[in-house]
């Protein structure tokens, strides 16, 4: 107790140094095989703030990552591995087995075969295990928690600010905070379209838990004003607990200088970059391409649908293309799964506009900066963050959302408008460097990390204070 008091005041004193270095750690779920925006994200964050100085690291969960960028360093382990979090849920009495036949079950490769077997997304097969988390300490991968623990406390570089990549790790938060005694700060990033996915019980049970287990964490950052204001409201939070980081990218290979629009002036392309599932927008993509067609005012564009396609999206991914082919289309279109960074940004760089209409309210939605800063206008659906990305940028325009025909009326006025369309490119492009950068994300991120009360301190906060955040003001 008086150790971890010592520790605390010593990070205190030594945070009130200015310009000073923190040691950062953010602990991501990876996604075993396929490419994920979160994890992108955090690991471009934990990249920025290396360069600026920060000695920051990542440490995979359940499963090893799977990213755009080169492979990480073999010395990377995987922590809570899913097949141990999962037999020891199942079967309480496996977490007596050896030591040696725990770490082979945490192998990356076996955990990458693994992950293949089901769909690891699906959150109503997935309710246990996830209220089982949520309650942390007290849930039935406890023993796993202690390992990483004890992990974190023998590597003999204590963090002074531990990040959690999302509200479905918040029951690590005051375990976390209890015994390394620094600072816990959880990110904000759409983990309400999950939670709302499980059974009606669970549902309202796993809310119940993190609305609960958000008394542990330090401060929150939403990557949006939008969610902000959707995680203030469900988890009781008060103004100053919330700060909004904008999400930056990685401007690696993309263009320099603005592209020349159109870019396919007899045959415009139109371009899709998310999971091909319904809840991103696939099918009302396809329908309303197949009625922009059909309109004969622009008679040769083509659709070229991109990104992630897991085990259970294939069927859809199927219908869609026969859905094509019956419309006359299956010529103008195609589609390419699971695409390397380097096959991305030749997809970005062939698009005319994008769009990836999310049925549902997104946090962020990082493909839309990606496609700006390719030089592609976007129409995206009036809901979630997406009119405030627009507003931010000036990159795209907006359509109803889940409306086919809305959207057709909004790509064929671009289509057919070429100084509008070359306006919002111009517009996006320019945004996306000067707004949502990877260091601009580091810089604020670490602005929130040094602004966060000390775990004492946050303790002593009352529940119902509305200052408005600095860094949150200053990234609207």
């Amino acid at each position: 107790m008086i150790s971890s008091l010592i520790a605390t005041v010593t990070r205190v004193m030594r945070d009130a140094v200015p310009g000073r270095s923190m040691r950062i750690l953010q602990l991501t779920p990876g996604t075993g095989h396929f490419y994920c925006g979160n994890c992108l994200r955090d690991h471009a964050l934990s990249a920025a703030l290396r360069r600026l100085g920060h000695e920051a690291s990542i440490v995979p969960l359940y499963l090893p990552f799977q990213l755009e960028e080169s492979p990480l360093p073999r010395r990377e382990r995987v922590h809570m591995g899913g097949i141990n979090l999962y037999l020891q849920h199942k079967h309480p009495w496996m977490r007596r087995l050896p030591g040696f036949l725990r770490r082979w079950m945490d192998a990356p490769r076996l955990l990458r075969w693994s992950s293949r077997m089901g769909d690891m997304t699906d959150a109503a097969s997935h309710a246990d295990m996830t209220l089982s988390m949520l309650r942390g300490s007290d849930g039935r991968q406890q023993w796993e928690l202690a390992r990483l623990i004890d992990w974190l406390k023998k590597s003999g570089e204590r963090p002074d600010v531990i990040i959690l990549c999302n509200a479905l790790l918040i029951g690590l938060a005051r375990p976390l905070r209890e015994a390394m005694g620094c600072r816990v700060i959880c990110t904000l990033q759409g983990e309400d379209a999950f939670l709302d996915a499980l059974p009606v019980a669970a549902s309202r049970q796993a809310w119940s838990l993190v609305r609960e287990r958000a008394a542990g964490v330090d401060a929150f950052i939403a990557v949006s004003g939008y969610y902000a204001d959707v995680m203030r409201g469900r988890l009781g939070l008060r103004e100053r607990q919330v700060h909004v980081v904008y999400n930056g990218i990685d401007f690696d290979g993309f263009p320099t200088s603005l592209p020349s629009w159109p870019r396919n002036p007899e045959a415009p392309v139109i371009g899709f970059l998310a999971r091909m599932c319904e809840e991103k927008g696939l099918i009302t993509l396809v329908e309303a391409f197949i009625q922009l067609r059909q309109r004969g005012r622009v008679p040769h564009a083509k659709l070229r649908v991109a990104g992630v396609m897991l085990k259970p999206d294939r069927r859809l991914a199927s219908q869609m293309q026969t859905r094509l082919a019956e419309a006359g289309f299956a010529a103008d279109s195609s589609f390419h799964p699971n695409l390397s960074r380097e096959q991305k940004l030749v997809h970005l760089a062939s698009l005319d506009l994008f769009s990836a209409p999310a049925t549902y309210g997104e946090a962020f939605g990082l493909y839309v900066i990606e496609a700006m800063a390719a030089g592609a206008p976007v129409v995206q659906p009036r809901h979630g963050a997406f009119p405030e990305l627009i507003e931010a940028t000036g990159g795209g325009t907006l359509c109803e959302p889940n409306d086919p025909g809305s959207l057709a009326d909004a790509l064929e006025r671009l289509l057919l408008d070429h100084d509008a369309a070359r306006r919002l490119a111009a517009q996006g492009f320019h945004a996306a460097r000067e707004r949502f950068t990877s260091e601009r994300m580091a810089r604020d991120v670490a602005e929130v990390c040094k602004m966060a009360p000390s775990p004492a301190a946050a303790a002593d906060l009352s529940p119902h204070a509305g200052v408005a955040s600095p860094v949150s003001a200053g990234t609207h």
